[in-house]
């Protein structure tokens, strides 16, 4: 390579490396364990990940966002009461906000509230708000929303607001509503006329739409892998193509009244390749069409599955990696769910971060100035690739049963989804996918937050004469935060928090590695740890045990201390009355130590819930 004129050439007196001199000092460092099981990683698509990639030189950009433009920062609406969800839409637009996202009582993203579906609180929503001055407008559609497109061209009319001057994607999106809520008024092919009828009659008015939404958050929300939602929303795409096709839509006009929301989570280069990998995904299907290619909107939300409740302002490091992602994965429009979602309604405060987060990394980042910045990196572009292969794969398989809704219909979706949830639970089980704040060190001592004294919805009533299987939402914190919860209740009930004692052996230098991994494995399931600087003897040891009021202990130290003093000290603990616990793989002592009276062994990788549980049960007995 020529370096300019100006330009140091870094370590140039040096002969460049090759791959077969790296492989070989890594082999040196394995000392004979597999290359592939230890620096190989796999996603839940089974897609290899591997340590280190080439530049991919050749590389063109994927096309998407316009070069060098921002993408919109979307702002919720969803406070129940109109008025008070138009007042934070104005104080969202007045602050940075350059869309906004009406969500309407049970809708996928209502998670917990919503507008009213009603011509009053559609009106009042957007009371100031000008709609002909390039505010995107998403509509995120309940089950009874049906009537909620006509009355907003009523109010436009009213305002003498022409419909072409608005920016406004209706989301209709009938085969991701049933999906969410286990059905629908009627099967697939009796909505298609009603579909049809609703964004003809929009388009006559002038509306530029886009108008049909394939929404991925419905797959992601369920526990579903990166391939499955990019399959599941191509799917529904062309379910909508074609009916809008059979409507007698032209296929180059149809196509651009279709868009796409997708989930961005914590896993940044994941998300990058899933954002880019729907455009190309797209793009090949338009091919087929007969059509040359044209970026469609992409829209994307942070993770809902991602969100605790505990140690809640991890939230907003996880929302940002994720827009990080999303934005330079060439994203439109970005929404950031507040960081105290999960705990209610969020307060100014926190949609202010929400819409802050956004502005920093597109204001002083300028994180949108270059157009696909991992056009050309080894890693993205091969992960790109792999999840179209995957995700195209499963697409020709719901094609192949007849499309998007008779997948559904049949549960093809919903099985495969779920058996990524459970490898999703079962690595959030075993702290392999860890939650910062939650699985992962955790602060028993945690401030709340606050959020809106607004009591959550329960989710609209529908009559579903067509059912299918509902895809859950969930989060996957939900299991670690039911046992925080089991020991508040504990606290609020009789003054104290379950205790396990760390019977600390041997010096520091011996213990304090495991003793802080214990305090963080058994305070994530709300039990608190009382710990200690080690002990002169046996009987000091058992003295602190009573003075702390334990009823668990868990010996803590080195392998060499384990093996010269654990048995006995088990049997120590044990007959004070303790249940006991040790920390680190027991290895060949493991039958000594459970005759001794050891519970049980946490470690790295152990399935800490089921843990966590026990050490519940013998609490309680």
């Amino acid at each position: 390579m020529t370096s300019a004129p100006d330009e140091v050439p870094l370590a140039a007196e040096f002969p460049a490396a090759t791959r077969e001199q790296w492989r070989k000092l890594v082999e040196g460092v394995l000392k004979g364990a597999a290359f592939d099981k230890r620096l190989v990683a796999r996603t839940y698509d089974g897609l290899a990940i591997q340590p280190l990639y080439d530049r991919k030189a050749d590389a063109q950009p994927v096309a998407g966002r316009a070069p060098g433009t921002p993408w919109s920062i979307v702002q919720r609406v969803d406070h129940p009461e109109p008025a008070a969800a138009n007042a934070e839409a104005l104080c969202d637009l007045e602050n940075g906000a350059t869309g906004l996202s009406l969500v309407f009582a049970g809708a996928v993203g209502a998670y917990g509230y919503g507008l009213p579906a009603t011509d009053d609180a559609v009106t009042r929503a957007f009371a100031g708000v000008h709609l002909d001055a390039g505010i995107g407008i998403d509509m995120d559609l309940g089950p009874d929303s049906d009537d909620i497109a006509p009355w907003l061209a009523a109010l436009l009319k009213g305002r003498g607001t022409a419909p072409a001057a608005t920016a406004i994607r209706f989301g209709f999106d009938p085969i991701g509503a049933a999906a969410a809520r286990g059905g629908s008024r009627l099967p697939w092919n009796d909505l298609v006329p009603g579909f049809n009828a609703a964004i003809s009659g929009l388009a006559e008015k002038g509306f530029a739409g886009p108008f049909a939404c394939a929404d991925g958050r419905v797959i992601h929300n369920a526990g579903g892998s990166e391939a499955q939602e990019l399959a599941y929303v191509l799917a529904v795409a062309v379910a909508y193509l074609r009916a809008l096709e059979t409507g007698g839509r032209a296929l180059d006009a149809a196509r651009r009244m279709i868009y796409f929301r997708l989930s961005a989570d914590a896993d940044e280069f994941l998300t990058m390749a899933k954002f880019r990998a729907l455009r190309k995904l797209w793009a090949r299907v338009e091919e087929a069409c007969g059509l040359k290619p044209v970026p469609p909107l992409v829209a994307a939300e942070t993770a809902w599955r991602m969100m605790t409740r505990r140690d809640p302002y991890v939230n907003m490091l996880r929302a940002t990696i994720a827009v990080v992602a999303a934005g330079l994965g060439g994203a439109d429009a970005i929404t950031v769910l507040p960081f105290t979602l999960a705990l209610g309604l969020p307060d100014r405060f926190a949609r202010r971060i929400a819409r802050n987060t956004q502005l920093i990394l597109l204001e002083e980042s300028n994180l949108a100035r270059v157009a696909d910045p991992s056009a050309g990196s080894g890693g993205i572009e091969q992960l790109t690739g792999q999840l179209c292969s995957a995700a195209w794969s499963q697409f020709q398989e719901i094609e192949r049963a007849g499309g998007a809704w008779a997948a559904l219909d049949q549960g093809i979706i919903q099985k495969k989804v779920a058996a990524v949830r459970d490898e999703h639970r079962a690595a959030v089980a075993r702290r392999k996918d860890a939650l910062t704040g939650t699985s992962d060190f955790p602060d028993l001592a945690e401030v709340p937050v606050s959020v809106l004294d607004v009591a959550a919805l329960a989710p609209p009533s529908i009559a579903t004469a067509c059912k299918v299987e509902p895809l859950p939402r969930i989060r996957l914190a939900e299991p670690f935060e039911q046992l925080r919860d089991a020991a508040d209740r504990m606290l609020a009930r009789t003054g104290a928090r379950p205790k396990i004692f760390l019977a600390n052996l041997g010096k520091p230098s011996d213990f304090s590695a495991r003793a802080t991994f214990a305090k963080n494995f058994f305070e994530a399931g709300g039990i608190e740890a009382v710990s200690n600087d080690g002990f002169a003897g046996r009987d000091e040891m058992i003295a602190a045990l009573k003075t702390s009021g334990a009823e668990l202990a868990c010996l803590c130290s080195s392998d060499e201390v384990y093996a010269l003093e654990a048995t006995t000290a088990a049997r120590a603990l044990r007959g004070a009355g303790a249940s006991v616990w040790l920390a680190g793989r027991p290895g060949a002592l493991e039958a000594a130590l459970t005759q001794a009276g050891v519970s049980g062994f946490v470690f790295a990788g152990c399935d800490a819930l089921a843990a966590l549980r026990t050490a519940y049960g013998l609490i309680a007995s």
